[in-house]
């Protein structure tokens, strides 16, 4: 007879009201790393990362923080880039990570794939040593994003304790945001294929350069841009189609072809450099500023954001 065991993978959601409450329990989980001598590491927005640097006080030094508003700004950054990159530098150890994904200054465009990003840390992780607390701000989010946590993560902290979530249903809130991207107004475009993906290049670093982006950020949309293209060249039907527009205080450039992308996880794992293969949804994800993708049988479209210079 085979016994089932618990996956070591444990996502806990902590619902909190006020800043003092969110001291607390996210200290106390920290310390319970240290005093384990399990490496910690916190990513969660700048204000209440001081709150939690604070408080700590000496143990602080023991403790890698990070200001998630820069290296989670991009959401599908995240897994590979601050949660992998952390969790892979400590193998065969028990590795605690907090994580704060959603704040109340998450826009609407973005909140999608944040939603979706917290799903999706629950295949990343399935079967690893690794603790990843999510504290969400039960006071000033609104309902509908702590109705959607309790679908991400299978145990849920608030101030009456821990219970597990009976809505738990990660697949479900993946599914539920890969919806249409809806219509722009004005855009530039162009259709590339194997004998003009240049122009889609030239094309998109022309409309950036007239916005204000330069230097490095320039070549970042010239590389975002071609790894795009290549992408609908070898898996979206050889061929693809180009919008180029701003939308707010971003750029917006959008990659639509008629491929479909089957690994939920796809630009989202970080890959060896060393072992040949495609990695190009992973360079556009570490990036931009933000990635949102709508994929189906028969067709793939991406649109990578990017802030425009404070005018």
């Amino acid at each position: 007879m085979s016994l089932m065991l618990a996956d070591p993978f444990v996502h806990p959601a902590l619902f909190y009201r006020g800043d003092r409450e969110y001291a607390t329990a996210t200290t106390a989980f920290v310390r319970e790393g240290l005093a384990s001598d399990e490496p910690v590491a916190v990513a969660v927005p700048s204000a209440n990362l001081k709150l939690i640097e604070s408080e700590l006080g000496v143990d602080a030094v023991r403790v890698q923080l990070l200001d998630m508003e820069e290296a989670g700004r991009n959401p599908g950054r995240i897994i590979p880039a601050v949660l992998r990159a952390f969790a892979d530098r400590h193998p065969g150890e028990h590795v605690r990570i907090i994580g704060e994904p959603i704040w109340p200054g998450r826009t609407a465009t973005e909140y999608p794939a944040c939603a979706q990003h917290e799903a999706l840390i629950n295949f990343a992780f399935a079967g690893r040593r690794v603790t990843i607390l999510c504290p969400y701000d039960a006071d000033r989010l609104d309902p509908a994003v702590l109705d959607e946590a309790a679908l991400t993560h299978p145990v849920i902290r608030d101030g009456r304790g821990e219970r597990p979530s009976d809505a738990y249903a990660p697949q479900q809130v993946v599914r539920a945001h890969n919806l249409p991207l809806g219509e722009p107004g004005e855009f530039h475009s162009v259709r590339f294929d194997r004998a003009n993906l240049a122009a889609a290049r030239t094309l998109a670093a022309a409309r950036a350069a007239e916005l204000g982006l330069d230097g490095p950020r320039l070549d970042d949309i010239r590389l975002v841009v071609a790894e795009l293209g290549a992408n609908s060249l070898d898996h979206g039907g050889g061929a693809g189609f180009l919008r180029v527009w701003t939308e707010g205080d971003r750029l917006v450039c959008e990659v639509s072809d008629t491929g479909h992308i089957t690994d939920q996880l796809a630009g989202r794992e970080p890959v060896d450099p060393r072992i040949a293969g495609s990695r190009g949804l992973l360079i556009v994800n570490l990036l931009s500023d933000l990635v949102r993708v709508h994929t189906r049988e028969g067709g793939t479209t991406v649109r990578a954001y990017f802030d425009l210079p404070a005018r």
